[in-house]
């Protein structure tokens, strides 16, 4: 690995990972069922809400940026089958985990540098999608990084990366800040410091705000969860219009936020329909910028403002579902999220469909929901045939019509028109969470 420029601090933050490497996660251990994880990771996810269409995998190259342990890069060659992975990190020992963990796991089509960002030019790789996790907050400087970043990915291709939230970790900084003071953290943050750390908060008063609001006693004994929060060499804290800016620097254009339905500035009030009026019409004329600063001053709930881009420009005109005619809905194709299309979640779709019960579809991915989205069993025995292959929402509307012939209160044959109403609302419900993809042809 070239240290060429490294400065002081830049050698402080590799040693640390040298130290210890993140995640501490067992090698044996897979995110293979942990289909939240696996549906951030998917290139499926962020492709679909910018173009409105369904990617392919297949053939991909997929790059981790900051790779640690090789957990994250491992749930990226589980959600993007038939991609390949490259990964790097500044740290050389992460770098050899990340290595012997794909291993162990039989994923062959990957390989590991030890590198800084800035230098992954140097590669002579492009790539459809870039994961830059917990790492952008700790660079020198961001639009550096992020313009790194840029140089590397294709003209259509998505960047996943995050900034720690300067509102919601502002307590972290100041312990920080206090640990430096007092000199623990004039070195990489070792054993010592750590229980140096330790013994000085156990003498101070419990009562102590700060103490208070940060110190867990249990977790302090483990040591990724020190040098994760109050050790962290590098760490900085950031704002949304921060993010703009950054962006706008680097010349990137803003995809979405990660957890996109929690963010959403009118969920913060009491009934989002009666608004008081100033209120209501300002908030219909803001940008995206300003709704999620908005959002962090009354809600700094996310410890990351985590959220994808690309090069500007490059996304695929769509008109929106809610827009479409009669027409777009007769030749729509519809798929299932392949983090939804598991076989447990098929299992247990049956098991409601056999006894009768509604069918939880949000129980598999929850990231995208506040509260549980049920299904009434007869009309998500629709969805089955979506587990084998992409339908047609009029096949849909078939099946539909062959489950539900009759209407239980008139005892009338069930039109045409009432079924395809019905199979659009259920499409409607679940679209926005990108449970199902819908597919406009033409």
């Amino acid at each position: 690995m070239s240290i060429i420029n490294e400065s002081d601090l830049q050698r402080k933050i590799r040693e640390q990972f040298d130290f210890t490497q993140y995640p501490k996660i067992p090698v044996e251990e897979s995110p293979q069922t942990d289909y939240e994880r696996l549906y951030i990771h998917n290139l499926v996810t962020p492709y679909y809400l910018r173009n409105q269409q369904v990617i392919k995998t297949e053939g991909k190259v997929i790059l981790d940026a900051g790779c640690g342990s090789g957990y994250k890069a491992l749930a990226l060659a589980l959600a993007n089958p038939g991609a390949k992975i490259v990964g790097i990190d500044i740290s050389e020992k992460s770098v050899e985990a990340s290595r012997n963990r794909l291993k162990y796991h039989g994923i062959e089509n990957a390989e590991f540098h030890a590198m800084y960002i800035e230098e992954l030019p140097s590669l002579g790789w492009e790539f459809d999608y870039i994961n830059n996790d917990e790492v952008l907050y700790l660079l020198p400087d961001i639009v550096e990084g992020l313009q790194a970043m840029k140089s590397v990915l294709k003209p259509d291709g998505i960047i996943r990366t995050n900034l720690h939230s300067a509102f919601q970790r502002q307590n972290y900084f100041k312990f920080q800040e206090f640990f430096k003071m007092i000199g623990l953290m004039d070195e990489k943050p070792g054993e010592m410091q750590m229980e140096m750390a330790r013994e000085t908060m156990k003498s101070i008063k419990d009562q102590v705000l700060l103490k208070q609001q940060t110190w867990n006693t249990q977790k302090a004994e483990l040591e990724e969860y020190l040098l994760s929060n109050h050790l962290l060499l590098g760490d900085k804290g950031f704002t949304i219009p921060d993010v703009f800016a950054a962006l706008k620097a680097a010349d990137l254009e803003f995809i979405s936020m990660i957890n996109w339905r929690h963010w959403e500035i009118t969920d913060l009030f009491k009934d989002e329909d009666d608004l008081p009026v100033f209120l209501g019409l300002g908030l219909a004329e803001m940008s995206t910028e300003d709704r999620l600063h908005l959002f962090e001053l009354l809600q700094p709930m996310h410890r990351l403002l985590d959220f994808w881009c690309g090069h500007p420009h490059q996304g695929q005109d769509f008109i929106p579902v809610s827009e479409w005619s009669d027409s777009d809905w007769q030749t729509a194709r519809v798929s299932l999220h392949p983090q939804l299309a598991n076989p447990q979640s098929r299992e247990d779709l049956i098991n409601c469909i056999t006894n009768h019960k509604p069918f939880e579809i949000s129980k598999y991915i929850k990231l995208p929901v506040f509260l549980p989205i049920h299904l009434d069993s007869g009309i998500a025995a629709c969805l089955l045939p979506l587990w084998e292959r992409v339908c047609t929402v009029e096949e849909l509307v078939q099946r539909w019509q062959q489950i539900r012939p009759i209407d239980p209160i008139t005892l009338e044959p069930v039109s045409h028109e009432k079924a395809r109403d019905e199979i659009k609302e259920l499409l409607d419900t679940l679209d926005p969470f990108l449970y199902v993809l819908l597919e406009r042809c033409g």
